[in-house]
């Protein structure tokens, strides 16, 4: 099948610098993607004003990180893509998001800039199709899943497997 959206199977973009808060909600200097080698990474797409977001994907990350918590060989991070609503959709929200779900991985705020037209790069590079999305990146930078179709429990039980 041939999506517009996702690069599944391809080398996985650098994240663009954008604002981070570490997992206990202190701002904290953007890092790489190229930080995290020989990790399998977990990004979770969302915009605070999505209602997906919070009825479906919040719930998915959150059982993910609790059953994972342990594991070193996975990372979890959650980028608001902002593509719209820039007004509603800020940093302060963000942080008001990170609290609510109390999620302790880090959080990123990625509104893009001219060069993505204003839309979050992460979204622009991934070429994700909005919130909620999910994209997993293996130990070798290869994006393997870039979809907003996830099922849980698969993705758990597949993600116990990575060591």
């Amino acid at each position: 099948m041939n999506k517009n959206y996702g690069i599944e199977g391809q080398q996985a973009p650098e994240l663009a610098k954008f604002k981070w808060l570490d997992a206990n909600g202190k701002e904290i200097v953007a890092f790489q993607l190229s930080d995290y080698s020989g990790k399998f990474v977990v990004f979770y797409c969302f915009q605070s004003w999505c209602p997906g977001c919070h009825k479906i994907g919040f719930p998915s990350l959150q059982k993910m990180v609790a059953t994972l918590k342990e594991s070193e060989a996975v990372k979890f991070f959650a980028i608001q893509t902002v593509f719209e609503g820039k007004s509603q959709n800020t940093f302060e929200k963000l942080i008001e998001t990170q609290k609510q779900y109390q999620l302790e991985i880090p959080f990123g705020q990625d509104e893009g800039d001219e060069k993505t037209n204003n839309i979050s790069s992460t979204m622009y590079h991934y070429r994700t199709g909005g919130t909620p999305w999910f994209i997993f990146i293996d130990q070798k930078g290869t994006v393997v899943f870039n979809d907003f179709h996830l099922n849980t429990e698969e993705a758990i039980k597949f993600l116990k497997t990575i060591k």
